[in-house]
């Protein structure tokens, strides 16, 4: 590294004067010293993005960093819970100052834009790759889970699938598309919008959900393991944006079918919930201007099935990331 130390780099860089009134002691002792609300649980989550792998090596250190915070958030989205505090563990190649500033005015107003304080975390120097640890509230008992899915209730989805897969396919190809495609597909890979607010109020009807980071048929399959079941998704209702419809006339060789089930990096929630529900559930995405999709249904079939528009199922050949195969 540079003649910048560890600590001259955590106090320059990432000691923000943001004050929550639940920390009692933040960034620069040996631990944090927070205070959890009485009749709150803590939803608590990391992850690890590494550069090559979670983003392009090109990707802009503003992009990082926000993404970084995005997809521990949209973790608490899934569980309906409120975003409280932040840990940071950054490994740099280099100190470059233009570098850092960047991540760290991305990192600070992305905190700032969910109300979140950073309280501690650790920098040292290898291959870049970003650590994020979020903790939150929810109220007792009010978790949105994995477990509680029963045959008949519905399935439905945030937002549109397969456009952060296909902006990943546009960096990796010469021939580019035209700027509306590019430009929606690269903003949903590098800046997904983690559903937080709409979460936190969609508990009120829902006790079921996951967000979609690693494609739909993963993410589904952890929902129906856990709960013992299977589920029935229809393809033609799966929402895909004008840019992803529209793509096939640039790219003919890809595999849109595949995006769209199984393309990872969407980060909009999956909800399933009783029928009963459904009149409330659209009610409050049409308020929040959040666009929500039936896609399914709970089943006692044991096995997720795609329904192509004849009734028939399609044949998976997909199954979501993977971060680990057998060799």
């Amino acid at each position: 590294m540079t003649a910048t130390t560890e600590f001259n780099l955590i106090n320059k860089y990432f000691n923000y004067d943001d004050a929550r009134e639940d920390v009692a002691l933040g960034v620069g002792d040996d631990c944090a010293l927070l205070m959890p609300s009485p009749g709150k649980q803590l939803a608590v989550t990391v992850d690890t993005l590494v550069a090559g792998v979670h983003f392009p090596e090109t990707t802009l250190p503003e992009d990082i960093a926000y993404k970084s915070l995005a997809v521990s958030l949209s973790d608490l989205a899934a569980m309906g819970a409120e975003p409280a505090w932040a840990t940071l563990a950054l490994t740099l190649p280099h100190g470059r100052k233009g570098w850092l500033q960047a991540f760290s005015t991305s990192f600070k107003e992305t905190l700032q834009t969910y109300g979140v304080q950073l309280v501690g975390g650790d920098t040292t120097q290898g291959p870049l790759s970003v650590t994020v640890q979020l903790t939150g509230f929810v109220d007792a008992g009010k978790a949105m889970r994995r477990d509680t899915a029963k045959p008949k209730d519905k399935i439905y989805v945030t937002g549109h699938l397969g456009d952060a897969a296909l902006g990943l396919k546009i960096l990796n190809v010469r021939d580019q598309p035209d700027a509306m495609i590019k430009s929606t597909c690269i903003k949903k890979l590098n800046r997904p919008v983690p559903r937080v607010e709409f979460a936190q109020r969609v508990t009120a009807y829902c006790s079921c959900a996951i967000d979609i980071s690693d494609g739909l048929v993963a993410d589904l399959g952890h929902i129906l393991k856990a709960s013992a079941c299977g589920a029935r998704i229809y393809y033609d209702q799966l929402p895909a944006s004008k840019a992803f419809r529209k793509a096939p006339v640039y790219f003919n060789n890809l595999d849109y079918e595949e995006m769209l089930l199984a393309g990872g990096d969407d980060y909009e929630l999956c909800l399933v919930t009783a029928e009963e529900n459904e009149m409330a559930l659209f009610s409050l995405a049409e308020s929040m201007g959040i666009l929500l999709t039936h896609i399914g249904e709970i089943d006692t079939s044991a096995e997720l099935n795609v329904i192509n528009t004849s009734g028939e199922p399609i044949k998976l050949n997909v199954s979501g990331y993977e971060h680990f195969t057998d060799e």
